[in-house]
């Protein structure tokens, strides 16, 4: 029997699409509720996972909620009344509104997940905790600026609700898997960490030093692209005095490198997780390559991890999401403060940030 009544605010791509369609690459004005929509194959079939790390499949919200036998998918919100029609037609189900507090107020869900644009993540997550969410779910980038962030977060925390903000690797059971193997000692002291980017829309690395750091250097930022994002997209550094531990951004690094006194654990999108530890050999200690103990990565990685996490949070499974929304968090304040340090000649800028309403600006679809 179904414990939780689940809601989904936004039957986009990520809310409902994904599954059903190829992705567009049309460009088109996110206000607009005439929106296209491609031809869906509403009676598409899914090999829904069964055991943890397993494929992953499906993709979206709808299909993460519809997929798990103690969640009941009970309503949908959109504005565009089309993609309310193809959720009516593949789920069966009447709670369909054009106005998501509309919807809140009177569905009352215990899950929702807000799949809107980024500018109204913060409102909705905010009504959500009011109207009596247990569990909230947002897509990527989780919102704009610091303020909306402590804003989603604070509200959260105040009413004990999990919040995981994007169906990204870090959701992956794997993850979860190189913590433990990383608090064992696998590899031995955290020394430090690599990755690519600050990656406020995808973060790997601040699941893995956990605190805010204390100040940021970074360097090579370029001017907001035609895109619309103003990503930070140079190189840096941000340094942890409570952990001891630096995290470095280098374009081209793998997802995440942890790199400890006796070994080292690397992901990347296409191999998974690697793991190399330290071994006594004829000629000294030498690092071997040893096998990585399940569950591995496998993508798809899609809704159906970040709605676990939130689901295991209320039942006490999990103490915080592992793409919580204080971790996301911390990788937004992170990536602000390398592009003022960038826009400043490379400068050390401390943190926290004391103006609340810095952030980013993200690609035309966002």
């Amino acid at each position: 029997m179904a414990k939780y009544r689940a809601a989904v605010i936004g039957l986009g791509w990520m809310g409902l699409l994904y599954d059903l369609a190829p992705r567009s690459p049309d460009r088109f004005e996110i206000e607009d509720t005439d929106r296209p929509t491609p031809e869906l194959d509403i009676h598409r079939r899914f090999h829904h996972h069964e055991h943890a790390g397993d494929s992953g499949l499906p993709t979206s919200y709808c299909e993460a909620f519809w997929d798990r036998p103690d969640v009941e998918l009970i309503a949908a919100a959109d504005r565009d009344t089309k993609r309310l029609d193809a959720f009516h037609q593949r789920y069966g189900i009447d709670g369909l509104f054009t106005d998501a507090e509309k919807m809140l107020r009177e569905e009352r869900p215990e899950l929702v997940a807000v799949a809107t644009n980024t500018r109204t993540r913060a409102d909705l997550t905010v009504l959500a905790t009011e109207c009596g969410a247990r569990g909230i779910v947002t897509e990527k980038p989780m919102a704009h600026t610091l303020a909306e962030v402590d804003r989603m977060v604070l509200s959260c925390a105040q009413a004990g609700i999990p919040l995981s903000c994007g169906s990204i690797t870090t959701t992956h059971p794997s993850f979860a898997r190189a913590r433990e193997l990383l608090q064992d000692g696998a590899i031995g002291e955290l020394l430090s960490i690599e990755a690519p980017n600050a990656g406020a829309q995808h973060q790997n690395w601040a699941y893995f030093l956990d605190v805010l750091p204390d100040w940021v250097v970074g360097v090579g930022d370029t001017e907001r692209r035609e895109s619309g994002s103003d990503e930070f997209v140079g190189t840096g550094m941000a340094w942890s005095q409570e952990r001891r531990l630096a995290v470095h951004f280098r374009p081209g690094a793998p997802g995440v490198r942890l790199c400890g006194a006796s070994g080292e654990m690397i992901f990347d999108y296409t191999q998974g997780w690697r793991l190399w530890q330290q071994v006594d050999a004829p000629g000294g200690p030498a690092k071997v390559e040893v096998p990585w103990p399940t569950p591995q990565f496998q993508p798809p990685y899609g809704a159906v991890y970040t709605v676990a996490d939130v689901v295991d949070g209320i039942d006490g499974r999990l103490d915080e999401p592992k793409n919580s929304g204080r971790r996301v968090g911390i990788a937004l304040e992170v990536e602000v403060a390398l592009k003022q340090s960038s826009a400043q000649g490379g400068g050390q800028v401390t943190l926290p940030l004391v103006d609340r309403g810095l952030g980013l600006n993200y690609d035309w679809f966002r």
